[in-house]
């Protein structure tokens, strides 16, 4: 170990990495896009072609990025610069798509800590109006004070105070506390919602595997799911691997950090649908559906104030364990590459983020009341929030997992990337071969297929 990586700092242990990468990876779109795609989708047999698409597609390209940032032990920028000057652009794409994430993110995270107490002190006036509730939070009648400003930022301090402390101290603490917490909760959950009355039927509709529901969008969806799920794209991994040690098996990681993702996905499918099956209400998927379309299944069930109140604290576990991963891909750019110090860096985005995001939250409550588009002078423009989610999902995201896979499979060689996920063949890799294939030619096509379908197509994918 050379004294600059010890001046980076490194995670303490295995465990540290592996639950500080999963946090990453589990985020609000495991629990609250999962379930609603995998009812729309088929049920049984759309968890059948998602766990596919992470064997096959999501552990390829993590393990991709794995190895640029632990080759190099720098930040995403930094790691494509030192192997190749030319492309240190792809490094700085995936920085900028996961700071452009993070100011909405927040937000959002935001919006989860202001239903903890709103379910612990008003659940009667949230179940009163619950799509009114969410909408006044946004700002609907006034300007939203809580859903923008207080509950944002006290979760933007969490974030910021938890990155400031460095990984070893900050990041792995928080996910050793986090993460066993947030599997204890879901698990907790799904036993709680599978149990309701009328939830079998649920269950059944989740296990059961009908081939006549697979089709080309179940597919595209499924593959645009594993794919957004797994936090790749931003740099995020390239950076948290960069604070590891030749001594950590990179193959093995991926694939635990990829199963644990997918449980939590499966998870959530399960927590969900048989819930809204036992109460007849339809799942959806984003933030309508979180915050308020749920409120309906607490309302119906034995205990659901305090389901309601154990779910948010989920999604709160979920959003911070993502947000301390993308905030740490910025702020590690900024103190390496431009010399900043790290504390002073952490103030600075999260002041910029902040006032960022402020906009995204204002921009919601009109996206719900009118529309996603504004008319004026018979010309239409895109909502301020809406436009974020659209270039950042369906172009960015895949965009930089796209150029990323590209150069670890073209530009830099599967040679190369083989030799640093055995760590110089001290650890066997007996599909390295099929790996390389699958980082070259499968990857990359299933990137610009969801590139298509998002972009062109104008197919939900994420």
């Amino acid at each position: 170990m050379t004294a600059s990586t010890e001046n980076r700092g490194q995670f303490g242990s295995k465990i540290g990495f592996i639950l500080s990468a999963a946090g990453s990876a589990v985020g609000l779109g495991n629990i609250w896009k999962f379930p609603g795609k995998a009812y729309s989708c088929g049920g049984g047999a759309f968890l059948v072609i998602y766990i596919l698409m992470v064997v096959f597609i999501g552990t390829t390209v993590m393990l991709g990025e794995f190895v640029l940032g632990r080759k190099t032990q720098k930040n995403a920028i930094g790691a494509i610069r030192e192997l190749n000057s030319k492309f240190a652009w792809v490094g700085g794409l995936g920085v900028l798509t996961g700071f452009i994430i993070l100011c909405y993110y927040c937000q959002v995270g935001g919006w989860t800590m202001k239903y903890i107490v709103g379910y612990i002190i008003e659940s009667s006036t949230i179940y009163a109006d619950p799509m009114g509730y969410f909408l006044n939070m946004l700002g609907a009648n006034g300007f939203p004070l809580q859903g923008a400003i207080i509950f944002p930022l006290i979760f933007l301090f969490l974030t910021a105070f938890i990155i400031s402390r460095g990984v070893a101290e900050g990041i792995e603490k928080m996910s050793k506390i986090l993460m066993p917490l947030l599997f204890i909760l879901l698990i907790g959950l799904m036993i709680r919602s599978c149990t309701l009355p009328g939830a079998d039927a649920g269950v059944m509709y989740m296990l059961h595997f009908d081939p006549s529901t697979i089709d080309a969008n179940a597919f595209l969806v499924a593959l645009g799911q594993a794919f957004f799920s797994l936090s790749l794209g931003m740099g995020v991994m390239i950076t948290y691997a960069s604070y590891l040690s030749k001594d950590d098996n990179l193959i093995t990681n991926t694939g635990i950090i990829c199963f644990l993702d997918t449980c939590v996905a499966l998870f959530a499918g399960f927590m969900i649908i048989p819930a809204v099956f036992a109460t007849g209400i339809d799942p959806g998927m984003g933030g309508g559906f979180a915050f308020a379309t749920l409120a309906g299944v607490f309302m119906s069930i034995p205990g659901g104030t305090i389901f309601g109140i154990l779910f948010y604290f989920l999604l709160f576990f979920a959003a911070v364990t993502s947000s301390t991963s993308i905030l740490e891909g910025t702020v590690a750019f900024l103190v390496e590459e431009k010399g900043m110090e790290r504390k002073k860096t952490v103030v600075m985005v999260s002041v910029v983020l902040f006032i960022i995001g402020v906009f995204y939250t204002l921009s919601q409550a009109y996206m719900d009341l009118k529309g996603i588009w504004i008319s004026r002078e018979g010309i239409s423009y895109p909502i301020f929030g809406d436009f974020m989610e659209y270039l950042t999902d369906r172009l960015l995201l895949p965009l930089g997992a796209l150029t990323t896979t590209v150069f670890a499979g073209w530009i830099w060689g599967t040679d190369n990337a083989i030799k640093e996920a055995t760590s110089d063949g001290k650890y066997k890799f007996a599909l390295a071969p099929l790996w390389a294939f699958l980082l070259r030619i499968v990857a990359p096509i299933a990137i610009i297929i969801i590139i298509i379908a998002g972009m062109f197509l104008g197919m939900s994918i994420s």
